[in-house]
């Protein structure tokens, strides 16, 4: 069995990094958190979320599993929480009965913003301490999980590093690891070929029922999704319709069978390929498998977006040469490679899957070198919460 070096966590996972994670639980604290963050090993996230009287409470749910993946991530060895007031409190609770070490500044209990920052920094001190004791031990490789993303896709997309990225998908499933394959709006028109591949009867219909519940989103808004035009980029970039995109995106996912298809930001429960029903928007999507428990993510890009993550490394995969010179400083492996013949998909699909273990125990991402730490909270779109899909065949 294939090892690698990783953290081990009390709440039974694995990290591939060592974070200590300031976290505010609403926007008004994110000044606060990144105060205390400031000059310190600590990473801290920002956002504009702020919650509404009328919220749904399916919203509600979704924005605090997001926010309690954040705090108990693998990669994460400890977490400093940040509130406005005492109300959301509660979510320390939860975090630390999962085993994860964590605390919380109450910027109203503390005394205002000045005196918050101050008690932060002092409880983020033995936070610290604690992840510096923190060392890697000798884990399966199976116990990474894999989160795959495109954004800025080209018409290369589906020919060069998506399918790469499938092989590499391949390799990690095969020594026993879990793949999430998401960007729902993304997977349009491929729904039937991605069911052939269900693991069983039920997981099938979980997939056209993900794909018809945001296509009821958009018909709410008098729109029909297929057959249009995907983004205006993606146009500029060669892409024709949401099919021909949709075709290529799937292919990030690899051959092997899917085992599960999970609401966002929920962890899988088996390993394997999994299918995550998420937003197209990239930061969103990276947010969501983050949460529920990717300590990696590989980005495909053709036209060069430079999104990353506060928590897990992000590796880049240009699908031409000409985009990973021009964005050189972004992308770490170049799929370009595969259309002049000096790489095959099956060799770039390995060169992936290697780096993706060589950064699991520590080698440096593009992205975090250059201190990527995109975040932003996904609301549930209102029009699919009663929204079900009859299975087609």
């Amino acid at each position: 069995m294939e090892q690698i070096l990783l953290y081990r966590r009390p709440t039974g996972h694995w990290g591939t990094r060592n974070h200590v994670l300031v976290l505010p639980l609403v926007a008004s604290a994110s000044g606060v958190a990144r105060a205390i963050a400031r000059d310190s090993a600590a990473v801290w996230v920002e956002h504009d979320y702020e919650p509404r009287p009328d919220e749904l409470p399916q919203n509600r749910e979704r924005i605090a599993r997001t926010f309690a993946g954040f705090a108990a991530h693998p990669n994460v060895a400890a977490v400093l929480l940040v509130a406005d007031t005492p109300q959301r409190a509660p979510l320390l609770d939860a975090i630390l009965a999962s085993g994860q070490r964590a605390d919380l500044v109450v910027v109203t209990e503390a005394g205002g913003v000045r005196a918050a920052v101050q008690q932060g920094r002092e409880r983020l001190r033995p936070l610290l301490a604690h992840a510096a004791a923190c060392r890697r031990e000798r884990a399966p490789v199976g116990t990474l999980m894999l989160g795959t993303e495109c954004g800025g896709s080209d018409a290369l997309s589906g020919i060069t590093a998506n399918p790469a990225l499938g092989e590499a998908s391949d390799l990690l499933v095969d020594a026993g690891g879990t793949v999430i394959l998401a960007e729902t709006t993304e997977l349009i028109g491929a729904e039937h070929l991605l069911a052939r591949r269900a693991a069983s009867r039920a997981v099938a219909d979980d997939i056209y029922r993900i794909i018809h519940r945001y296509e009821a989103v958009v018909r709410a808004h008098g729109e029909d999704i297929r057959g249009a035009n995907p983004a205006p980029g993606n146009i500029e970039g060669g892409l024709t319709t949401i099919e021909e995109k949709s075709l290529g995106a799937a292919k990030k996912g690899g051959t092997r069978p899917i085992q599960q298809v999970v609401e966002y930001a929920v962890r899988p429960q088996t390993a394997g390929l999994v299918i995550m029903d998420t937003p197209g928007n990239d930061i969103e999507q990276m947010v969501g498998m983050t949460a529920a428990g990717c300590q990696v993510a590989v980005f495909t890009t053709g036209r060069g977006t430079p999104t990353g993550s506060p928590i897990i490394p992000v590796i880049k995969v240009a699908t031409n040469s000409r985009t990973a010179e021009r964005m050189r400083d972004n992308i770490d492996l170049d799929a370009g490679l595969i259309l002049d013949g000096r790489e095959t998909l099956a060799t770039m699909g390995r060169r992936i899957y290697e780096m993706i273990l060589a950064v699991a125990q520590g080698e440096l991402t593009k992205a975090e070198r250059l201190g990527h730490r995109e975040f932003s909270v996904s609301r549930y779109p209102f029009a699919a919460l009663d929204a079900e899909a009859t299975p087609v065949r």
